[in-house]
């Protein structure tokens, strides 16, 4: 126990702070990761202990998606491999999820069939991948720019 008193804005301040994280780099061009970005005010605005388990995931995955895709070039879009279901990869077209702990993924396999993956937070495990563009002459969809609006509009 400690004995170091702090005022309640110390408190409300030290709880909107981002959660120590970290990433290294062994490449020869690392980007930058969202663990090294402050915080968008539409995240850091609730403390993290006032989120729950299935919140707290679905903001961070939405960072990670949006700075995966800011490495893509203009010929791919982002879709999610999916581990030990044989359903191959997933064209993420939306993200959700169901206090207290449940992620959800929307979008389609390489057949344009519709997929949903429905997960737990605990069994959380995402691959990120750049895909080719489904549509050659379109310009590349950008999801990752519409859930972070997404956030600023909840």
């Amino acid at each position: 126990m400690s004995d170091e008193i702090n005022t309640t804005a110390e408190v409300v301040e030290a709880s909107a702070l981002r959660r120590a994280g970290r990433a290294v780099h062994t490449g020869s061009d690392p980007c930058p990761t969202p663990e090294q970005e402050p915080l968008p005010d539409a995240i850091a605005k609730k403390p993290v202990e006032e989120k729950s388990a299935a919140e707290w995931a679905y903001e961070r995955l939405i960072l990670y998606i949006k700075n995966f895709e800011e490495t893509l070039d203009s010929e791919h879009e982002i879709a999610m491999g999916l581990t030990d279901t044989g359903a191959g990869v997933l064209r993420i077209e939306g993200l959700g999820y169901f206090d207290p702990d449940i992620v959800t993924f929307y979008g389609s396999d390489q057949s344009g069939a519709r997929v949903q993956l429905v997960q737990h937070v605990s069994q959380l495990n995402v691959v990120l991948r750049a895909n080719p563009k489904a549509q050659t002459d379109a310009a590349p969809r950008r999801i990752g720019f519409e859930l972070a609006q997404g956030l600023e509009e909840s």
